[in-house]
């Protein structure tokens, strides 16, 4: 298939991309994902020779209708005994879907076993993917390009990996900081008549380091994210200081640029005088005063989520829960795990969540010997966002209680 675009074309179709990828950065295309070539590896390698038998589900169903509110990861479990495996799920359907993150509502998964393997196909006249042919066969038809006008609603009904209300706030609010650079962050010096308690449309005042002042410098708004008290968070085993993480209060808009005034009076001794920088309190989600701390809002990434173990053996523990004062994560509770990007940690990895076996003495024994009972596996927990050296996970499928001190392994 050839086009042949003119230079206005051009310039037009440049500019539907710009606009298509604001989109696509928008919540209501969080799902419109590009296909890695992670993905593409592992779907071509899988759609060649299937899936060996031994590595379905026990009661795969032969036919199951995608419903609303499914996600890959629930899927997955329903057709493999390795649910963090799903890209291979796709791959089994590899020639009806075409893309792993257009799989919709209303599209019937056919499970084909064979001797060599098992295979999933969308049943003719379902909703397939992109790239399927209408009759049900395999191969892709040809298809003219022409000038059109193309309209598609803002919604969108594909399905997540992850139940994405779970894990969405944790992509844009907690956030793990160096200590250094939290220290030397902008701080709320002042507030308008004395308030306490800053509320959204409140004006406040802060500075910043002296060697970093706050400058209203750059063509487009500047927005800070308005950040409490850090909280060290230490290795269980050797209390090791590995980040801080703050509690996210809300946003503020920077109005004016923080000056610096210096006079000299008669003895020539030099004052400095520092008008601090204004700031209007744009969005609230926890009480925001004087002394919380300003860092810059990051740009909106498109995240996608491929299910993968380590590519080395790894061991990460579990150092807290996250918005909870307790030792103990049950089922879809966010928990913070040592390992991160440094340590070859990437969004996507399953680990295994290893349950310390318990301590006890032999009373039975002469000698009293010391028992160490076995660590056993009581679920996994898939990484969804890194830093340096931790990451938050999302705990799924677990049959035990989940503790912090709990061993995170591969889960091959």
């Amino acid at each position: 298939m050839t086009t042949h675009l003119t230079a206005k074309s051009k310039l037009a179709l440049a500019a539907f991309s710009t606009l298509g990828a604001a989109f696509l950065l928008s919540p209501a295309w969080a799902q419109n994902y590009p296909v890695t070539a992670a993905q593409q590896a592992t779907a071509n390698s899988v759609a060649q020779k299937g899936v060996a038998l031994s590595e379905l589900a026990d009661n795969a169903p032969d036919r199951y209708t995608v419903k609303s509110g499914d996600t890959l990861w629930r899927i997955s479990t329903l057709y493999l005994k390795s649910p963090w495996r799903w890209p291979e799920l796709w791959g089994m359907n590899r020639n009806d879907i075409s893309n792993p993150h257009r799989i919709r509502p209303g599209q019937i998964l056919v499970l084909e076993r064979s001797a060599s393997g098992a295979s999933l196909r969308v049943q003719d006249g379902s909703s397939g993917g992109s790239g399927s042919a209408s009759d049900g066969s395999d191969e892709l038809r040809t298809v003219r390009l022409s000038p059109n006008t193309r309209y598609e609603k803002l919604s969108d009904d594909t399905l997540p990996t992850l139940e994405s209300s779970y894990i969405e706030a944790f992509l844009v609010e907690p956030l793990i900081v160096d200590a250094t650079e939290f220290a030397k962050s902008p701080r709320i010096v002042s507030t308008q008549e004395g308030r306490v308690v800053l509320s959204s449309g409140d004006r406040a005042y802060a500075r910043g380091p002296q060697d970093a002042p706050l400058l209203d410098d750059q063509p487009k708004e500047k927005i800070y994210r308005v950040l409490g008290n850090a909280t060290a968070l230490k290795h269980p085993d050797s209390g090791a200081i590995l980040g801080y993480e703050t509690a996210y209060k809300g946003k503020a808009l920077l109005v004016r640029s923080e000056r610096r005034n210096d006079t000299t009076d008669a003895d020539g001794k030099v004052s400095t005088t520092v008008t601090p920088a204004t700031i209007d309190i744009i969005s609230v989600k926890q009480e925001i005063s004087v002394g919380d701390r300003l860092m810059p809002e990051p740009p909106l990434q498109l995240q996608t989520y491929t299910p993968h173990a380590p590519a080395a053996p790894t061991e990460s523990r579990i150092v807290s829960v996250y918005g909870s004062a307790v030792a103990n994560a049950s089922q879809n509770q966010v928990v913070t795990i040592t390992g991160g990007k440094l340590d070859g940690i990437d969004p996507g990895t399953v680990l295994a969540i290893l349950k310390n076996g318990a301590t006890m003495v032999d009373g039975e024994d002469d000698e009293r010997s010391n028992l160490k009972m076995p660590n056993e596996r009581v679920g996994l927990l898939m990484v969804f966002r890194t830093f340096e050296h931790l990451s938050y996970g999302l705990i799924l499928g677990i049959t035990d209680t989940v503790r912090v001190g709990d061993r995170l392994v591969s889960p091959r």
